[in-house]
């Protein structure tokens, strides 16, 4: 969905590029990160910079919630109806519709994808979102972007990635792609991995 390569030099792997000579570190709970080197003042701006709260306020969240909740993915664009088509993926019914009806997105705009979630109980570091296109089983494009590092909160985050525009012409429009997509942090693990179908027609 960005632009599109030879099948012959792209990699279908869902598994992130590793940065050379980077080291995620030692994982810590949200309650040590805020009482980490109180006196640290760069330290202190730092947890600041993450929302980490050093008077208690993140004593108030929920221990059970889920790490990460992925909420929604959309495409949006000034250039759809709407603004945007979105997948609504804590309801599974919805990609379960999605195989049988793909999105439809017209070829030629310039859309952005935006991806909708929540962090329940821990700092997560390193977030990346990658995904695969395949159309007739080969892949076609390839999308791998830095979420990034996000503290727990109540209220969800929403993150844009820069925009992309969609191919035109007869090819682009033969048949529908099947995306896999992958959400997962610096150490490896994954918090999300869905399959889903879109279409381009004419605009």
């Amino acid at each position: 969905m960005s632009k599109e390569v030879e099948p012959t030099e792209l990699s279908d792997s869902l598994n992130p590029t590793p940065t050379a000579g980077y080291n995620p570190g030692e994982k810590k709970s949200i309650q040590e990160y805020a009482s980490l080197d109180a006196q640290d003042e760069s330290l202190r701006r730092w947890k600041e910079s993450l929302g980490i709260s050093t008077d208690g306020a993140n004593d108030a969240l929920d221990p059970t919630a889920p790490k990460l909740t992925i909420h929604s993915l959309a495409l949006e664009s000034t250039q759809l109806p709407n603004g945007s088509v979105s997948i609504q993926l804590d309801k599974p019914s919805e990609l379960e519709k999605l195989a049988k009806t793909p999105l439809q997105i017209p070829e030629g705009i310039e859309y952005a994808v935006a991806i909708r979630f929540s962090v329940g109980r821990e700092v997560l570091s390193g977030l990346k979102y990658i995904h695969v296109v395949k159309r007739a089983g080969v892949p076609v494009d390839r999308m791998e972007e830095m979420i990034g590092s996000y503290p727990p909160r109540k209220e969800p985050y929403v993150k844009r990635f820069a925009p992309n525009e969609a191919p035109s012409g007869f090819l682009a429009r033969s048949g529908n792609n099947s995306v896999r997509s992958r959400i997962m942090d610096d150490d490896g693990v994954i918090y999300a991995d869905f399959t889903w179908t879109f279409k381009f027609v004419k605009a």
